[in-house]
């Protein structure tokens, strides 16, 4: 049976599978009607079930999450798939199987300094000369976003409209470096992946800061391309896709890096709602 269900977690049949996020010790167990998840204190991390069974990784390890939040959402991500499981959708359960699995055997450190080499290349950095519109544009739209990094970590950024970027001091680089070591190794995969879709260290951390919604975020992040749309038009359902897309794993990234970092669980008196 659980043969069955591992090909059920790799192939994506057209079926959805039962839930039920539990953690892999005993305990007293809160049952919420009309699903097919059950809930438990944490007693040393949260495992997913399907059909009852324990979900495992693509290296088939025990699927095993930090928190209860995490947890839920995991689940609440998998109970969204309806005929077909759409493996493209799950950015949560695709970062829980990056953490576990380290398929590029990266550490932390290494995870850090991925994240500050973004800054040399970062999106609001790097400004135009022309045309004037899109000049006054990032003037002032990017400037707001390095001024309030720059005072809210003591550092300084800079831009640049030169080919090479700003020159970025090595005590900006390290301040970032120290800030990024203060989570854990779960929440900093969650800001790598934001870093990522962004492109930029700077609203990345606005972000996660919660200085700046991720609607916001996505938007500055595709400041150009906006300015040609509004120029030149919209490809229709083309540029919504990946506006849209690009929102949804920047807010997964986000929410991820939050549900790693909480030391608190979800009260169980908001289950019962």
């Amino acid at each position: 049976m659980w043969r069955r269900c591992q090909r059920l977690f790799y192939a994506w049949p057209p079926q959805t599978p039962r839930l039920c996020p539990t953690p892999p010790f005993g305990g007293p167990r809160l049952s919420l009607p009309g699903t097919a998840r059950t809930y438990t204190p944490p007693t040393g991390g949260f495992e997913i079930n399907l059909d009852h069974r324990k979900l495992k990784t693509p290296q088939a390890k025990l699927f095993t999450v930090p928190s209860e939040a995490l947890a839920i959402a995991v689940a609440t991500e998998w109970d969204s798939q309806q005929d077909a499981i759409k493996s493209y959708t799950m950015h949560l359960t695709t970062l829980c199987n990056t953490v576990l699995d380290n398929p590029s055997q990266r550490n932390k450190d290494q995870l850090i300094r991925a994240a500050v080499k973004f800054l040399e290349t970062d999106t609001v950095c790097y400004k135009v000369e022309e045309p004037a519109g899109l000049v006054e544009l990032q003037k002032n739209e990017w400037d707001p976003m390095i001024e309030w990094a720059e005072k809210r970590y003591n550092v300084e950024i800079g831009s640049s409209t030169s080919i090479l970027g700003p020159n970025i001091p090595a005590r900006t680089k390290d301040t970032f470096t120290s800030h990024l070591a203060s989570y854990n190794t779960w929440a900093l995969q969650g800001i790598e992946y934001v870093i990522a879709q962004l492109k930029s260290l700077i609203l990345s951390m606005g972000v996660i800061d919660r200085h700046i919604p991720v609607e916001k975020a996505v938007l500055l992040s595709r400041l150009e391309e906006e300015y040609q749309i509004q120029r030149w038009g919209n490809v229709e359902w083309a540029h919504d896709y990946d506006l849209y897309e690009l929102r949804a794993r920047t807010a997964a990234g986000t929410l991820f890096a939050h549900l790693c970092s909480e030391s608190s669980t979800v009260k169980h008196k908001l289950l019962q709602d």
